[in-house]
């Protein structure tokens, strides 16, 4: 089983879930600020491996939200 249907599944679920929802969810200002904070020592490559950890995590959940998204429009658009 490919990483990409794995994704799908997922995606199709929360998408379904409830879509208007889904379009609005945005992360709070404290995880945008930590994630500000990870992505600058990344950048001046002062980053933990346990920070890397955490941001690789977060930018996983923000791709699967993203495509989340695209499918909540696609079913708004559709119905």
């Amino acid at each position: 089983m490919s990483e990409s249907f794995i994704y799908e599944e997922v995606v199709d679920f929360i998408a379904r879930s409830n879509p208007q929802n889904v379009l609005e969810f945005k992360p709070s200002e404290s995880v945008n600020q930590k994630v500000s904070i990870l992505l600058e020592k990344e950048r001046e490559e002062n980053i933990t491996a346990e920070e890397k950890k955490e941001l690789d995590y977060f930018l996983m959940l923000e791709h699967i939200m993203r495509l989340a998204k695209a499918k909540a429009r696609q079913l708004l658009n559709a119905a």
